[in-house]
């Protein structure tokens, strides 16, 4: 850095040392000569102190002032030697305007000023009398940046935290954004976010979010170790700075999905993975976690079916697995467990056995730490998200400490509203992290991700939910490309994926909130999972096409048509289930009159049916035959490929099988 710096300000300092001798020799305006040589020697002995200061110097607002310096003195050196011809005929023909020594005297003294502040600032960022230079005239809000940053490298932690707190507030408009990136901000921030203090991480760790909306940035961000950072932070910070960290990853996957599996070969998954568990599931020990979250009867024998395969999981890990196990078995010990030292099979089986009594009893009982005051849920105030509410009570004693998140020890003593943000930030990274990326779906799914989002569908707080929600859709989007996936993560025999698969369908069937549509469209993206047998899931799906919002019945009709197209082998099976469960009538009045984006993919759907099961009585009574005649008619629905090639196959099919009369009485 210091040689850098000298090699930058070697030029100019031998300009201006040129400049001074040139002005003793000249023969004209020698008054204004002398103004330029006083200039100029003042100039450069504050070059020679930068020079000697220059391990402490910032190097990108020199950079751009020296740039300006020395096209300063190059005019200042062009003048004094114009003003040194001796001759009569020189003197003629050397035209020097009055203006010219006003304005390269003007320059001079804007350099003077850039270099007194890049000094100032290098030594003292805080310096509130140090100003704004002459250079950031036309753009203050660059050398607010400068000085933010000059503090991130050579302030106090107290004033590194401010400085991280000042480009938060920068980092949401996009040029500022760009600006902070160009100017060097990414490094010191991502130190910050490794040695800092708490208030100093969490702002460092959101304005890397903020900054990570460009891709090219994150690009830089990879380069400057930033995968690597985090994976410590999750595994050692304190949860309050590891939750926007999560935050921060799922900023940085949704910009640029490359990063995903450097996010991945740095162990992110798993920890995003162990903070969704604690206090969700009773996990086996790679992701060891209390199960004090579980509550429903349904959950907690889940958590006792998963818990009877631990041994034949763990007998699977080779030697290079060691350093994980022995953590493993640490984390295991140190967690309090809701039935006392002992957390083996028979104590989960107790806890069922009491869970149930309880509930036939007509009682609801409560854990000691259920019986204390509920404290009120903090809102946070951040950027990117807002407090939610928590099931889960203090455990143990009031205290509010913020220890290490992953290291487990204390984790328990975090208030509520931190442990629900948390959850929501793992979720919202684990989210963005499995999209379209098939090893990290595969990562997630051997883990007990998938059962810790079925807890949390059915009981978290509303953001959780949501986030949750999503991951699944993303999940299951790359399973229904991923056979392999598919046949792992989603076998029906899965107690994860019945867990998922049931709260997929408690949700379709309220239809009343904002996780209905992603519901749905995991629903639909498993289509090809599901045995004939499997009955339940046909007839919410067909009651939602009664009148829903555009985006609702559109997604439905979508789903369905995963069930009722060629390439699903039980075909034919879902086929007749869409049409006993009253789907034809829907489906005509769809075509008739619903939204243009709905017609042509209910269209799709209707034809699909008439291709498997033409000879259906429902299909007669709802007059399928006219609709298609119609349909054809329309050239809007006539351009849509699949409907090009389906709707002649189709309507053939429905003229071979139903006659005209009976078309005709019903």
């Amino acid at each position: 850095m210091a040689d850098i710096v000298k090699q930058i300000l070697a030029k100019p300092i031998q300009l201006a040392d040129q400049v001074t001798k040139g002005a003793d020799d000249v023969s004209n305006f020698k008054a204004e000569c002398a103004e330029l040589k006083a200039k100029t020697e003042k100039l450069a002995t504050l070059l020679r102190q930068a020079a000697r200061a220059s391990s402490d110097l910032y190097e990108r607002p020199l950079r751009r002032i020296i740039d300006e310096t020395e096209q300063a003195l190059d005019k200042a050196l062009t003048l004094v030697i114009k003003c040194r011809a001796n001759s009569i005929m020189k003197r003629v023909f050397t035209i020097i305007p009055a203006a010219a020594f006003k304005k390269v005297t003007a320059q001079l003294e804007n350099s003077i000023g850039d270099v007194t502040w890049v000094l100032a600032v290098s030594a003292n960022p805080r310096v509130e009398e140090v100003g704004l230079p002459p250079i950031a005239s036309n753009e203050p809000i660059l050398c607010m940046i400068w000085e933010q940053i000059a503090t991130l490298y050579t302030g106090s932690m107290e004033a590194k935290a401010d400085a991280a707190a000042s480009l938060v507030s920068l980092a949401d408009n996009d040029r500022y954004s760009k600006l902070i990136i160009e100017e060097g901000g990414v490094v010191p921030l991502l130190r910050l976010v490794k040695e800092g203090r708490l208030e100093g991480q969490e702002d460092a760790a959101r304005a890397i979010g903020l900054l990570a909306r460009d891709p090219e940035s994150v690009e830089q961000m990879i380069l400057g170790g930033v995968c690597t950072v985090f994976a410590k932070i999750l595994k050692e910070g304190s949860m309050k700075v590891q939750s926007v960290v999560a935050w921060a990853i799922s900023e940085l996957a949704y910009s640029h999905p490359k990063c995903q599996d450097h996010f991945a070969q740095n162990n992110t998954i798993r920890l995003l993975v162990s903070h969704l568990a604690f206090e969700t599931v009773q996990e086996h020990s790679k992701y060891a976690v209390s199960s004090k979250g579980v509550s429903s009867i349904h959950s907690l024998v889940l958590a006792n079916n998963t818990t009877g395969n631990t041994t034949a999981t763990t007998n699977n890990h080779n030697a290079a697995k060691t350093n994980n196990d022995e953590e493993d078995r640490l984390l295991q010990s140190q967690i309090p467990h809701p039935m006392g030292a002992s957390h083996g099979q028979n104590q989960m089986h107790s806890l069922v056995k009491s869970t149930m009594a309880a509930t036939g009893n007509g009682n609801h009982q409560t854990s000691p730490a259920q019986h204390q005051s509920k404290p009120p849920l903090p809102q946070k105030q951040t950027n990117n998200s807002s407090a939610a509410n928590h099931h889960h009570q203090h455990h143990g004693t009031k205290q509010n400490i913020s220890l290490s998140g992953a290291s487990i020890k204390g984790r328990e003593y975090e208030d509520p509203a931190t442990k629900a943000e948390m959850k929501a930030m793992a979720a919202r990274a684990l989210w963005k992290l499995c999209k379209g990326n098939s090893g990290i779906c595969r990562s997630i799914t051997e883990s007990r991700a998938l059962l810790c989002f079925a807890v949390l569908l059915e009981k978290g707080p509303e953001e959780v939910q949501y986030n949750s929600a999503m991951a699944l859709m993303e999940i299951c989007a790359v399973a229904e490309q991923d056979a392999d996936l598919r046949r792992s993560a989603f076998k029906p025999n899965s107690p994860a994926a019945k867990a998922v698969v049931d709260q997929l369908l408690r949700i379709i069937e309220k239809a009343d909130s904002d996780l209905l549509v992603p519901c749905i469209k995991a629903i639909g993206s498993l289509a090809r999972t599901f045995r004939a047998t499997e009955t339940r899931i046909i007839g919410p799906l067909v009651r939602l096409l009664d009148e829903r919002e555009g985006d609702v019945t559109r997604e439905t009709v979508i789903a369905l048509t995963k069930f009722a197209c060629t390439d699903n082998y039980l075909h034919i099976d879902h086929s007749k289930a869409i049409l006993n469960a009253g789907g034809a009538k829907h489906l005509v009045q769809l075509v008739y009159f619903g939204e243009q984006m709905v017609q042509t993919v209910s269209l799709v759907l209707l034809c699909y049916t008439a291709l498997h099961v033409p000879d259906s009585e429902a299909l007669a009574q709802a007059e399928v035959l006219t609709v298609i005649e119609w349909a054809s008619k329309q050239g809007y629905m006539a351009q849509d490929p699949h409907v090009d090639t389906l709707l002649p196959e189709a309507k053939g099919r429905l003229e071979l099988y139903q006659s005209r009369g009976s078309r005709g009485f019903h």
